[in-house]
């Protein structure tokens, strides 16, 4: 489960730094503008909520384990 969610994460930053790339580079030199940083976002939330539908499941077939901390003090 600690590789999937590490795996997740790093795609996440991949894919914000890929938008970050595009953002600056498309449209320069007289190119038209292309939607790929679009894309790349799209991307970056479809993984965010891939990790987050991974967790609530690791944390329910009981993979992930509360730390203890009691809720409310």
């Amino acid at each position: 489960m600690t590789y999937l969610v590490a795996l997740a994460f790093i795609a996440i930053i991949a894919s914000l730094a890929a938008a970050l790339f595009f953002m600056l580079k498309d449209g320069s030199d007289g190119k038209r503008k292309t939607s790929n940083m679009a894309h790349a976002l799209a991307f970056r939330v479809g993984f965010s909520v891939l990790l987050f539908v991974c967790i609530l499941i690791g944390w329910k077939l009981g993979y992930i384990h509360p730390t203890g901390i009691p809720a409310g003090n």
